[in-house]
């Protein structure tokens, strides 16, 4: 069994690599792009590739102080654009971005729903507020934009939307249920869009990645026992091997933007996870059951930190070490605080 699934992702791979490879690439010259949560992160990374392919930008995020700093650091490096604060939960919010972007640039061409949160506990320290939070920015941050973009692009009969989905939207992983179910919901919501439009001229591109080394796990929320839970996943979030370099994952999506790919998933071990989810998935749960027997277990209900205040407490032993290359990372795109000092 284990010698044919090997087989079929091999097979798999290799189709996928053969279609990417002989696939035509479109010229995003002049294009218009918004690229929500565009201030830091794998968000800035896209809006950074895609000015270089000579896109006009809007990039937006909740926090002004973030979004001023990454528009001053893309006008740094020749690219064209204007940042406006919106939180994509507020369909209101994003119909404004829709409007403010094409008032101020003209027609949208390319849309990158990218913004995202990330809560890390076990199912006995989530509450519904948490998976109301999660749902709110990755599944209805996603919506929001998209439904607000829709109608000039199916008027023009052309567009393209990026939907920035996880692994955890294809395998649901222990101590992420609130992040896996509410990409789950972005994986369901964008390959039928997918489909609905094809034939309108209005291309979708699910991406599936896997974890990247962004520092993005700065951001993230931990609960039940929040030091133990930030190491286990600041570690999965800078290890090499096991994540993957965020400039190459952020030129990825944008060549797989520019040749029309359906779905593409990054990284080697997002591959191998989601194909043999597909071709065996109590395996898979059952494999990840034992995986869950290692993490985290129990808390303080209600006990919670940021991983920017967890590294800062870890101070400079293993921990610090081992996390370098994520904190590299955080320095170089804008995961620490314009006011605070990185470490």
């Amino acid at each position: 069994m284990l010698r044919f699934a090997l087989t079929a992702i091999g097979t798999a791979a290799a189709v996928a690599g053969a279609r990417r490879l002989f696939a035509r690439e479109t010229d995003l010259f002049g294009a218009v792009a918004i690229v929500t949560g565009g201030s830091r992160g794998l968000g800035f990374l896209i809006a950074r590739e895609l000015a270089r392919e000579g896109c006009v930008l809007a990039i937006c995020a909740r926090d002004p102080d973030e979004l001023e700093r990454a528009r001053l650091d893309l006008e740094r490096r020749g690219a064209e654009v204007i940042a406006i604060r919106c939180d994509v939960a507020d369909p209101v919010a994003c119909a404004n971005l829709v409007a403010e972007t094409e008032r101020r640039l003209g027609p949208l061409d390319i849309l990158v729903n990218n913004a995202s949160i990330i809560q890390v506990a076990p199912i006995d320290s989530l509450g519904v507020k948490d998976f109301q939070q999660a749902l709110a920015v990755n599944f209805w941050g996603t919506v929001h934009p998209t439904l607000a973009t829709l109608p000039g692009m199916r008027a023009r009969r052309r567009g393209r939307i990026v939907n920035i989905a996880s692994i955890g939207g294809k395998v649901s992983v222990p101590h992420l249920l609130p992040y896996g179910a509410a990409k789950f919901a972005v994986v369901g919501f964008s390959e039928g869009l997918a489909a609905e439009l094809a034939r309108e001229g209005v291309q979708v591109t699910t991406v599936i990645p896997g974890l990247m080394r962004t520092g993005s796990y700065l951001h993230a929320e931990f609960e039940g026992q929040p030091p133990a839970e930030f190491t286990w996943f600041a570690l999965g979030s800078t290890l090499p091997g096991i994540s993957m370099d965020a400039e190459r994952a952020a030129r990825r999506i944008v060549r797989a933007l520019k040749r029309g790919e359906l779905e593409p998933i990054l990284s080697l071990p997002a591959q191998v996870l989601a194909r043999m989810h597909g071709l065996f998935p109590a395996t898979v749960v059952g494999l990840l059951g034992l995986v869950n027997r290692l993490l985290p277990r129990g808390g303080v209900p209600g006990d919670s930190a940021r991983g920017l205040e967890l590294q800062r407490a870890s101070g400079a032993g293993a921990l610090h070490v081992a996390t370098s290359l994520g904190r590299a990372a955080a320095r170089r795109f804008h995961e620490y605080p314009p006011t605070r000092r990185a470490p």
